[in-house]
C-alpha cells in the first residue's frame, strides 16, 4: 500500500476519499515559537505595541486560519471544526513567545493541518504587528505535538 495517499496510481495529486472512514472524535495540538529582542517582548507583554493587543489579534488570526485551512492547502478537506483554542506562553528569560493551538472535531479526517496552520498564522501575525520595532524576530519550531482519534490512533511527539 502506498503511504502517500495524496497521489493516485499514476502519481497525480488528488484529494483522498474519506467517505468510507469512521466518524470519530479527533484532536490535534501544535506549537511554535516567535523569538525577539527583549524590548519587543516587553512591549508585547505590556501591550505597548502601537498596532494594539498583539496576542489578542494573533489569537483571532489563528482561529480564523484553522477554519480556512482547506482554502489555503489544496488537498485538505473542508471541515466543520467544533473547537479551537489558541494559547500563548511568554518565556521572559529567552524573549520568546510559545504559541499552542488545539483543534477539535468529530469527523472522518484529522485536524493536524488546521492546528499547524493556526500556529503559523498566529506567529506571522505577531511578526506583522511588531515588525516596525523588530525586523529580526524569528519564527521557528512549528510542529505537531499530538493528535488523537481516527484509525491511526494517538501520536505524541
Amino acid at each position: 500500500m502506498n503511504p502517500l495517499t495524496h497521489f493516485d496510481e499514476h502519481g497525480r495529486a488528488r484529494m483522498v476519499d474519506v467517505s468510507d472512514k469512521t466518524v470519530t472524535k479527533r484532536k490535534a495540538v501544535a506549537r511554535g515559537l516567535v523569538s525577539m529582542k527583549p524590548e519587543t517582548f516587553r512591549m508585547i507583554v505590556n501591550r505597548e505595541i502601537s498596532k494594539g493587543d498583539v496576542l489578542g489579534v494573533a489569537r483571532i488570526a489563528g482561529v480564523m486560519a484553522a477554519k480556512k485551512t482547506s482554502e489555503l492547502i489544496p488537498l485538505c478537506h473542508p471541515l466543520a471544526i467544533t473547537g479551537i483554542d489558541i494559547s500563548f506562553n511568554p518565556i521572559e528569560e529567552e524573549s520568546k513567545i510559545e504559541i499552542q493551538a488545539s483543534v477539535h472535531i468529530t469527523d472522518k479526517t484529522g485536524v493536524e493541518m488546521e492546528a499547524l496552520t493556526a500556529v503559523s498564522i498566529a506567529a506571522l501575525t505577531i511578526y506583522d504587528m511588531c515588525k516596525a520595532v523588530d525586523r529580526g524576530m524569528r519564527i521557528s519550531d512549528i510542529h505537531l505535538v499530538s493528535k488523537s482519534g481516527g484509525k491511526s490512533g494517538t501520536f505524541r511527539a
